[in-house]
């Protein structure tokens, strides 16, 4: 391929999951519509940069922006307008981009089917819950042991059940979730909501503010991505105290989120100095 610069709508064209392969950025989930990568952008531990496999366009919910094909280069790169254009000009990006066929299987590969739903019992498991600093009365009141099954081979991990019916899938080697993906609610019939992003945050949080967390709605995010899927119940709390993490995406979440509710508190300060809650409680039981 020459050097010509292409043009326009040919660059915006270019397909964004190869592209973002190029740049050596992969899928942590990835369904017939959409896929969800750890943003290519800044630093998260949990995936909140989302791509439309059928509009090819992104989207990085802890940042609040997104775009076509120029615009992730743009953005990755830190160049202007025609310096994206020359980029993908030279061939290294040269995929089109057609929307996915929809090929149904009854059972995809690396999809986790969820066997049992047990009260938490295993060994590495209690001792798991135990080395992140949360007594296994709290664990067990809020999570199960969940076996499941991925191609075939069995597993097992501590489970939190969201509002859909999937589960969000944690042990010591192994951060997933089984279908469908949401966010957590724990219903306390109460006026105030208390909003944390995983599991061990909302743990963490159950002990050491006991009587708030029992004495609230709690919704935990599972991913930032979720946020857009839970503001409009805001409205229906008195007050909405946030426990988002202390890094950039959860910040610009929290700030989002002051600007356009009344009634939203960013609570952060009480684990200052710390990246989340459970770190801040691993760190106080050590020195107990």
């Amino acid at each position: 391929m020459n050097l010509k610069t292409i043009s326009w709508s040919s660059a915006r064209n270019i397909c964004i999951i190869k592209t973002l392969a190029k740049l050596g950025h992969y899928p942590t989930k990835i369904s017939e519509k959409e896929a969800w990568f750890l943003s290519p952008l800044r630093s998260e531990t949990q995936a909140s940069f989302n791509v439309s496999l059928n509009k090819n366009l992104w989207y990085d919910y802890g940042l609040g922006k997104g775009g076509n094909t120029i615009d992730l280069i743009i953005s990755i790169k830190r160049c202007s307008f025609h310096d994206a254009l020359i980029l993908l000009s030279k061939g290294e990006f040269d995929f089109s981009f057609c929307p996915p066929m929809v090929v149904k299987t009854k059972h995809p590969k690396n999809s986790i089917s969820v066997n049992r739903c047990l009260n938490l019992n295993h060994p590495a498991l209690l001792n798991y819950i135990m080395s992140r600093g949360i007594p296994l009365s709290v664990a067990g009141t809020y999570c199960k042991e969940v076996w499941y099954e991925i191609n075939c081979q069995q597993y097992f991990a501590i489970g939190l059940k969201n509002h859909l019916g999937g589960w969000e899938l944690r042990n010591k080697y192994y951060k997933n979730s089984s279908s469908p993906k949401s966010y957590s609610s724990i219903q306390h019939s109460s006026d105030r909501l208390l909003v944390t992003e995983g599991i061990f945050d909302f743990l963490s949080l159950a002990v050491m503010k006991t009587d708030i967390v029992k004495n609230s709605d709690c919704i935990v995010l599972n991913s930032l991505a979720f946020i857009k899927d839970i503001d409009q119940l805001f409205y229906k709390y008195s007050e909405v105290l946030l426990f988002l993490d202390n890094d950039s995406a959860g910040e610009n979440a929290t700030r989002r989120l002051l600007e356009h509710y009344d009634n939203v508190s960013d609570n952060s300060q009480f684990y200052s100095g710390y990246s989340d809650l459970n770190e801040k409680l691993i760190s106080h039981v050590g020195k107990v």
